[in-house]
Parts: C-alpha cells; sequence; structure tokens
C-alpha cells in the first residue's frame, strides 16, 4: 500500500499516512482538527543501465564500433595477466 504525505494548514504538523488507492484523502489534522493538504514529493524511481536516455541510444549507435573494440582487447589482456598470475599464487 502507499505512503502519502500530509500536512496541516492550521498548525504545519505534517506525517505520513499508509492508506489503500481506495481509501478517501484525510482531511482532518490529528493535531488541532484543522485542514490537511496531501504533499506530493520526488518518486523513488531510478533507472539504472544503458537504454533509459536519449543520450544513450545516440552514444551507443555512433561509437558501437569503437569502443567495444577497445574494451574487448582490455577484458582479454587482464584474464591473460589474472591466469598468469594465478599459477604463481597457488604455488607459493
Amino acid at each position: 500500500m502507499p505512503t502519502y504525505a500530509y500536512a496541516c494548514k492550521t498548525c504545519g504538523h505534517r506525517f505520513d499516512a499508509v492508506q489503500s488507492f481506495a481509501d478517501p484523502t484525510l482531511t482532518i489534522c490529528p493535531e488541532c482538527s484543522g485542514e490537511l493538504r496531501k504533499e506530493y514529493g520526488s518518486i523513488g524511481v531510478t533507472f539504472n543501465g544503458a537504454g533509459f536516455y536519449r543520450t544513450d541510444s545516440r552514444a551507443s549507435g555512433s561509437g558501437a564500433g569503437g569502443s567495444s573494440g577497445g574494451s574487448e582487447s582490455t577484458s582479454s589482456a587482464t584474464s591473460k595477466s589474472e591466469a598468469s598470475s594465478s599459477p604463481a599464487a597457488a604455488g607459493s
């Protein structure tokens, strides 16, 4: 169930209420019986990874050939160095 933030227009009391979508909006302050207003804040959704932003699709389309070749050579060089260092560490 979603959590809604409320603030009193009279006394300034702020609180959160867990309510169903079907529940009516709260209108009376529990502290002073004044009028409440619902507060709207930022949502808690974060988009991570490639492809969520307009700049992601443009960058991957224009530089796909040059950037992926460079990253493959870097990862293969890293795996070769790890493979050569593993037997030495195991033999010690």
